[in-house]
């Protein structure tokens, strides 16, 4: 197989990768200039796959960090300016070069992924947006960079918008995360809040395997979190009218994305146990709209 056919392959199969997993807000889109789709799939395909590492199957704790050093090990070649072992690096590092990306986020990425196997709790809020500015942040300043618009204003504002949209999943994902790591329930949720309102593990643990309907003490919560959250995104929102043409659409289409979640979230008042938010084809067509006329 040549070089421009193993390159044209890793580029399908990083968009595939991108369009295949369901996500709440859009991923190298049709929106998107079409010189950029390909660069942010890379980015997307690195990162999904170090996060199924992470996540995914039913890897031991030692496999998952093992893969993930593997990944690890590939970016410190090419950082080296040694060719990578595997294919998919070896186009990684061609994007990363012609694009004059900064390392630094990669590696976020991974140390981010890599404590997701081995941290299962968050003591507070300051933790939490710590985890973010490995595992969120790190996208957004890649894309910035991408655009030509990495500058300290706008990468505070990407990591607003970042945290965030993080954040949004750790809410709607309370459910699913809480199964996940070896049967070592993962929670993202504040410890010391959660304490503050009266919540515990075990009442967690009743909404996940009864579905049943949620009590005033959590509602209180999720709506204290999500009001939180929502004012994080708007503290962001600028960003999607400083960036012009389509990437400034497509950024305006990501958080009008996520204030449509935290807007379903908000109405069954955070039962997401029972009511997980999804985005179908009407909310997707409220997203353009609120895109478009720069809402």
């Amino acid at each position: 197989m040549t070089n421009s056919h193993h390159l044209e392959t890793i580029q399908s199969s990083s968009l595939k990768l991108a369009n295949s997993h369901y996500e709440n807000f859009p991923v190298a889109s049709v929106f998107l200039p079409q010189h950029l789709r390909t660069p942010i799939a890379l980015i997307y395909s690195f990162a999904r796959q170090a996060d199924d590492f992470a996540d995914e199957g039913e890897l031991t704790i030692e496999r998952r960090l093992e893969l993930l050093n593997d990944f690890r090990d590939e970016l410190d070649l090419l950082h080296a300016y040694i060719k990578p072992q595997t294919a998919f690096f070896n186009t990684l590092g061609s994007m990363i070069k012609a694009n004059k990306l900064p390392y630094e986020p990669f590696y976020d990425l991974l140390n981010a992924f890599s404590q997701d196997v081995t941290k299962t709790r968050y003591a507070n809020y300051d933790e939490v947006l710590d985890y973010c500015s490995r595992s969120a942040n790190p996208i957004g300043r890649l894309l910035l960079h991408l655009y030509g618009q990495s500058n300290t204003s706008n990468t505070q504002l990407s990591d607003n918008i970042c945290s965030a949209l993080q954040i949004i999943n750790f809410l709607q994902d309370i459910a699913i995360d809480f199964k996940k790591n070896d049967g070592k329930q993962r929670i993202y949720l504040c410890q010391d809040e959660m304490e503050a309102f009266g919540i515990t593990e075990s009442q967690i643990q009743e909404f996940v395997d009864e579905k049943q309907a949620t009590d005033d003490n959590w509602q209180q919560f999720m709506l204290f979190n999500l009001h939180r959250v929502s004012a994080l995104l708007y503290a962001g929102k600028p960003l999607g009218r400083i960036l012009t043409g389509r990437i400034g659409f497509e950024m305006r289409m990501i958080i009008a994305g996520g204030e449509r979640i935290i807007s379903k979230m908000s109405k069954v008042n955070g039962d997401i146990f029972r009511f997980r938010p999804t985005l179908n084809h009407w909310d997707w067509l409220v997203i353009f709209v609120k895109a478009l006329m720069k809402v």
